[in-house]
């Protein structure tokens, strides 16, 4: 079974990003998407894979966010 996690792009430089996984920083791969500073992506093994409109990454983050406080 793959997960792909949703976080927010806060810098780029190049094909890389720091991205923000709920406090928690990350380097990314952007190569396979076009992404820019502020926008949500999904991100598997490093990778960006896909671009999400914020209100689809908020609503994916809170289903994460509860399904954590269940286990």
């Amino acid at each position: 079974m793959c997960l792909a996690v949703p976080g927010k792009v806060v810098s780029k430089g190049g094909s890389l990003a720091e991205v923000d996984f709920g406090g928690v920083v990350r380097e990314v791969d952007l190569s396979l998407v076009d992404a820019d500073v502020g926008d949500y992506v999904i991100v598997h093994a490093g990778f960006a894979i896909q671009v999400l409109d914020e209100k689809e990454a908020l609503e994916t983050i809170e289903l994460f966010n509860e399904l954590l406080e269940e286990s």
